[in-house]
């Protein structure tokens, strides 16, 4: 899948976790932005993409991807953009609709049988009663 580069905006912050004293010189974890409303998806993919982003998705459409798992840029620009084209391919894959369908009649008369059981076992264990005959 091609992205096009002007759909996406990297910004370059101060990572925390591997890399020793360098963390604190070099900016190297990469925050991916992803205008999804302006890009060329399809309309039902961009409907699902939003769906699958969830939290990550800002108030105005924009999917944000956070890597700082490695210790260069440049590798975690490559995560990040991985992560993005993995999103997208999920969200390409239309979800089969769901055919209702109904319990046949032997699977009724079993859930029903079944559960006339339970309630007479409960019903036995309460306290014995005495029959006035």
């Amino acid at each position: 899948m091609i992205l096009d580069d002007r759909d996406i905006e990297e910004r370059f912050v101060r990572a925390s976790g591997p890399g020793g004293q360098n963390v604190n010189k070099v900016a190297t974890a990469v925050e991916l932005r992803f205008n999804v409303w302006t890009s060329s998806l399809s309309p039902d993919v961009k409907q699902r993409l939003v769906t699958i982003a969830g939290a990550r998705m800002t108030s105005n459409g924009v999917l944000v991807i956070d890597s700082r798992t490695h210790r260069t840029q440049a590798q975690n620009r490559v995560a990040a953009r991985e992560r993005l084209i993995a999103l997208i391919q999920k969200a390409m894959v239309r979800p089969r609709a769901r055919r209702p369908t109904k319990p046949r009649k032997g699977a009724r008369e079993t859930r029903l049988t079944s559960k006339k059981w339970r309630g007479t076992v409960k019903h036995l264990r309460g306290r014995a009663r005495v029959d006035d005959d």
